[in-house]
């Protein structure tokens, strides 16, 4: 066998990166089904809802590692939401906490998001790239094996 072949059979791949658990939460059904698919197309498991009354539910099952808010949602606000999930014990680690809105566009409006706990705020409609890019940084870095 080449001196080189078995080098490079040798080598483990790198780890893929890490998929994340996503919940995105937005009244407007297309945001939420475009950006779920894009998640899921990355390989992350997503679960939307449309009411802000619905995502503390779903985040007790998900455990998501990133929430991704409208801040304008029936029932409950995007900003009430964050502060409950940042007011919570739902574990030591919490999720990355995303604000994404169409209506609340203004400088104060993205000073007030992170006064109540968002970590990011994007403005509709988002660019895909940016969101992924915000993502990536929770995965890990491939391990390089010696």
């Amino acid at each position: 066998m080449n001196p080189a072949t078995a080098a490079h059979q040798s080598e483990a791949p790198p780890a893929p990166p890490r998929k994340l658990r996503i919940l995105v939460a937005d009244d407007d059904r297309d945001t939420v089904l475009t950006l779920v698919t894009i998640l899921r197309n990355e390989g992350h498991t997503v679960a939307g809802v449309y009411r802000g009354t619905d995502v503390l539910q779903v985040f007790d099952r998900l455990h998501p590692d990133a929430v991704i808010l409208d801040i304008a949602m029936p029932g409950q606000s995007g900003f009430s939401v964050v502060q409950d999930i940042r007011a919570s014990s739902y574990g030591i680690v919490k999720p990355l906490l995303i604000a994404i809105s169409g209506q609340y566009v203004a400088h104060p409006d993205k000073q007030a998001a992170r006064g109540v706990g968002f970590d990011h705020y994007f403005t509709k409609p988002c660019k895909p790239e940016a969101l992924l890019a915000v993502l990536r940084a929770l995965e890990p870095p491939p391990q390089e094996i010696s």
